[in-house]
């Protein structure tokens, strides 16, 4: 086993499309900076060297906080799929519109995490 630290490099997509792939008319779902969204990458998941994306849908307030959240399709580890959801959660949005206005409206992130 190496003794260098591995460097990260986390990538968050949002994909802009409603959850069941059809967004309404004049709806904009929610966004966010993923470079002001801290997910940490576990500690078991680095000494195990899993990678992989985590793909979730999120439900934003007009606030741009978190209502709910859902896993559509794991990375296939556990750890990931969790720091993922924790972490996107806790940031803040830019929230969705309908028809102009701020609304809650659902999301789909992909985050992907790969080892570098």
């Amino acid at each position: 086993m190496s003794t260098k630290k591995p460097y990260l490099s986390v990538i968050a997509t949002l994909i802009l499309s409603g959850v069941a792939g059809a967004v309404a008319a004049g709806e904009v779902p929610a966004s966010f900076d993923a470079s002001k969204c801290k997910v940490e990458y576990p500690k078991a998941s680095l000494m195990n060297e899993e990678q992989g994306t985590t793909s979730m849908s999120f439900l934003v307030n007009a606030d741009g906080s978190v209502a709910d959240s859902k896993l559509e399709k794991s990375s296939g580890f556990k750890n990931l799929d969790k720091a993922a959801i924790k972490g996107i959660s806790a940031c803040k949005f830019k929230p969705g519109t309908k028809d102009g206005a701020p609304a809650q409206t659902w999301t789909k992130i992909d985050y992907a995490w790969k080892l570098d």
